[in-house]
């Protein structure tokens, strides 16, 4: 990128992070904010849990974060899911083996200008996804949109783009108290008193549907004025429950989708009186497990084909596509632990329901892992995993197949034949517990060298944190069993 020379090189020059798109799009920014009378910044990047954390700042000093980011502590990617730092930070190394984290030092948060939006619900402010670097301009080890970028990039290397959709299924509660009393803080604090907006169980009824219009409507208008392919807001099957569904992107398009997506639900939501939540199971009575369905495949580099489309008439996938669905499925057990990353999210895994329990897959068959879609003469040929929750973090979770899927590429793995009794087939079962998922993540070779073993020792370590805390919680159940008893 050219500079003058009299003057000092941005960071981003000097470390050469833009593209000409970049450099475009950071123009076409200036303009944006004239325009819409943007007057305040917000710039997050999505953390290790996949939640969106950064700093606000006044539009007036967007160029210069632009070009030489925006500092935070790096503390921010020690934490666990209570926003609790797990890690030594005060220590050499952090307790993590990396010394530009000691004494929680600041990463910058480097704006990547082509996310630009402008923010319906929240006036005159604007939004942009960041990207993480150390001040010393070296990459941040445990930025996951960095790591989903790598997997991608692996990927290309091997004359592929990745496509996904999603859909998401959620709870939306009416709030009846947020619950802001100085003794609900905490790490973390009280959840708020909500009330359901439906009873259930009238699946996809119309009348069901007209009971959410007017809080749907302002998720519509948000998600769409965000620029988001959303395809359709629907009435799922349990009581409050809902799920969105979003045409496919490329690359990391797909991934920055659900960080905005869940982010924006969230808050046009709570503006009007409501509570959104991605937790896969609330403890409401009946209320039901959510899911996140992520449709997926592969494009040819040359010629923008659907690498998994069959050319025979008897074939479901394509070779390619078959070894790719055996990686999933070799690698399932490990991935869990990205695709379903919450103690609460193990609660989904059933028999005999719309949820797998098991590694295997079928044709149209929404009771087995991966589901596949499409077939010869049909371009959207896909494989739909159902196996995560919605909390996931879309970087890693993406990141997972696109490894575990190179790995079956190849090695050419077989995924055997397809389960027309999902819950009745012999095969590996997913994992019961999260402790089960990390066991297996830690042993896994595949995920280790693609996400870096680095990497997966630190998610390892956060997550076992958090595990650790829930063992050393006494609960409802412990408490009713045992306190009249003994």
């Amino acid at each position: 990128m050219p500079h003058d020379s009299k003057r000092r090189a941005s960071f981003v020059e000097r470390h050469g992070l833009w593209t000409a798109d970049h450099a475009r799009a950071a123009t076409e920014i200036q303009a944006r904010i004239e325009r819409d009378g943007v007057e305040i910044v917000r710039l997050s990047f999505a953390d290790q849990h996949g939640i969106l954390r950064g700093k606000t700042i006044v539009a007036s000093e967007l160029q210069a974060a632009l070009k030489n980011g925006c500092g935070c502590p790096s503390s921010l990617l020690a934490k666990d899911t209570s926003h609790r730092t797990v890690f030594p930070v005060f220590t050499a190394g952090a307790g993590i083996g990396v010394s530009e984290m000691a004494g929680a030092g600041d990463v910058l948060m480097l704006p990547d200008p082509t996310t630009f939006n402008v923010l319906p619900w929240a006036p005159h402010t604007g939004w942009l996804l960041c990207d993480l670097r150390f001040t010393n301009g070296h990459p941040v080890p445990f930025s996951t949109r960095d790591l989903y970028r790598a997997a991608l990039d692996r990927l290309a290397a091997k004359g592929y783009g990745f496509v996904a959709g999603a859909e998401l299924e959620f709870h939306l509660f009416r709030l009846v108290d947020p619950r802001l009393a100085p003794a609900d803080a905490g790490q973390p604090g009280s959840p708020p008193d909500v009330a359901l907006t439906t009873q259930g169980y009238q699946y996809l009824t119309e009348a069901r549907y007209d009971e959410l219009d007017d809080i749907f409507e302002h998720l519509r208008r948000g998600l769409q004025a965000l620029g988001l392919p959303l395809r359709s807001l629907e009435v799922e099957f349990g009581p409050s429950q809902c799920e969105i569904t979003f045409g496919p992107g490329a690359g990391l398009a797909p991934a920055d989708l659900v960080v905005l997506a869940r982010s924006a639900v969230k808050q046009i939501a709570r503006r009007h009186g409501h509570h959104a939540t991605f937790m896969c199971r609330p403890k409401i009575p009946n209320v039901v497990s959510s899911g996140w369905h992520l449709h997926q495949s592969l494009i040819e580099a040359g010629t923008g084909r659907n690498a998994f489309q069959p050319d025979e008439d008897s074939a479901v996938l394509s070779p390619v596509g078959r070894a790719y669905l055996g990686g999933l499925l070799a690698h399932a057990r490990a991935a869990a632990a990205f695709s379903t990353p919450t103690i609460n999210g193990y609660k989904r895994y059933r028999p005999y329901s719309n949820a797998p329990d098991r590694a295997i897959w079928g044709r149209d068959n929404r009771g087995v892992m991966v589901r596949v879609l499409g077939g010869p003469g049909d371009p959207a040929t896909r494989l739909e995993n159902r196996v995560g929750e919605p909390a996931a973090n879309p970087y890693l979770y993406m990141a997972s197949q696109i490894l575990t899927g190179i790995d079956g590429i190849e090695r050419q793995l077989d995924p055997g034949p397809s389960a027309d009794m999902p819950y009745e087939t012999k095969a590996e079962h997913l994992p019961v517990r999260l402790e089960e998922a990390l066991s297996a993540l830690a042993q896994d070779e595949c995920l280790r060298a693609g996400l870096g073993a680095a990497f997966v020792d630190y998610y390892l370590h956060l997550k076992r944190a958090e595990l650790a805390r829930f063992e050393a919680e006494v609960t409802e159940w412990e408490h009713r069993e045992y306190f009249s008893l003994f």
